[in-house]
């Protein structure tokens, strides 16, 4: 029974306060993905429209190919962000504080 009752308040809260936040466009998967995307728009266009030397690959055309990875990798960050987003909690509660652990010193300014 305690169960349903907390999956009840917390469906109660989202509802109260309309959606969950989500980090968004700060996500670190995010920032990887549209690098990586970027970098293999650039090799691919690099392989596509480049001069190509066979000699120095062994006949593989490695900016094409390499382009394609990161295309595919950043993709699936960006997807993997989208399907799996990070969501960031509303209210947060400070951590307790290790009451042995000595509270900072203020440096005073000297008295004239």
């Amino acid at each position: 029974m305690s169960n349903t009752s907390n999956t009840s308040d917390t469906s109660d809260t989202t509802r109260e306060t309309g959606s969950t936040h989500k980090a968004g466009v700060f996500d670190i998967r995010n920032i990887i993905g549209a690098l990586l995307a970027l970098y293999g728009v650039i090799l691919t266009l690099a392989g596509l429209l480049g001069e190509h030397e066979p000699e120095k690959t062994g006949g593989v055309n490695a900016n094409l190919w390499t382009g394609i990875a990161l295309l595919l990798v950043g993709g699936f960050f960006i997807a993997w962000a989208r399907m799996r987003p990070i969501v960031v909690p509303e209210h947060v509660e400070a951590p307790d504080d290790d009451p042995t652990r000595p509270a900072p010193q203020r440096r005073r300014p000297p008295v004239h």
